[in-house]
């Protein structure tokens, strides 16, 4: 019994390595909290494997893989981050892939009586008391929202209205529970099952705020290549593809 029990031991502690070796971390743009649990699910039911995904803002995300955060992979909701890791040499040479390209919408709640046809003026009309976007410092879709008012003239008139997320996911939770009248958010949170019966939405016209070109990249601290590279060739599929674009994505521009 005693031999019995040592072996069984060994065989647990052989196996241990194993199973670590098949799940992964991945940093994700919190635009991609809808999208990517559909991903993920599709991922291990093919492969068996495991995918920890954490959302977040880009900007913080790129601070902590700085300060050697233990992630696989990540998807950034701006390509210029999976670039500076690259230079940095803090990414796997040659895995940068540009999977999307992000697209921004006003969101309201059903009940609102805004008229969302007057696009980003709308925001200039007196009911409005907050406006919710995300943080400009570290949330690529707060840029893209500042340089869209910008265009439209409106962004001087209204900048005391903003209520700020740490990330378009939480910038859209904003809007849902009330905190804010509206919100400048990602066309992918507007179309998500929880939240697109909520409200209403329309879309920034896209010549209005510089492209949102979001990118992934394999980390050189990653402990899972293998299971890296698969997940990151899983979502190059065309399968993945259609389904982001189901999610409000276009396609991402591939790099020369």
């Amino acid at each position: 019994m005693k031999r019995f029990c040592v072996s069984m031991l060994l065989t647990a502690a052989l196996l241990v390595p194993s199973v670590a070796a098949q799940e992964i971390t991945v940093a994700s743009a919190a635009d991609l909290q809808f999208a990517f649990r559909d991903v993920a699910a599709r991922f291990e039911k093919e492969t068996g494997k495991h995918v920890k995904l954490i959302f977040g803002s880009s900007g913080n995300f790129f601070t902590q893989i700085q300060n050697g955060a233990p992630f696989d992979l990540f998807f950034s909701a701006d390509i210029d981050y999976p670039k500076k890791l690259e230079a940095a040499d803090l990414a796997e040479p040659g895995t940068l892939y540009p999977y999307a390209t992000g697209k921004l919408v006003l969101w309201v709640r059903n009940e609102s009586k805004l008229d969302l046809s007057r696009g980003l003026r709308v925001l200039l009309d007196p009911s409005v008391g907050k406006i919710a976007m995300a943080n400009p410092e570290h949330a690529p879709y707060g840029r893209a929202a500042v340089a869209a008012m910008r265009h439209e003239g409106v962004y001087d008139k209204v900048s005391g209205k903003f209520v700020l997320g740490e990330n378009i996911s939480q910038t859209a939770s904003f809007v849902v529970s009330g905190s804010a009248d509206i919100g400048i958010v990602a066309l992918s949170l507007a179309l998500a099952p929880s939240i697109k019966e909520k409200g209403r939405y329309v879309e920034v016209p896209a010549n209005e705020y510089p492209p949102i070109e979001q990118a992934a990249v394999i980390l050189k601290t990653s402990g899972n290549k293998q299971t890296a590279q698969q997940f990151l060739a899983f979502v190059k599929s065309p399968a993945i593809a259609e389904l982001l674009r189901q999610y409000g994505f276009a396609a991402g521009k591939i790099e020369p």
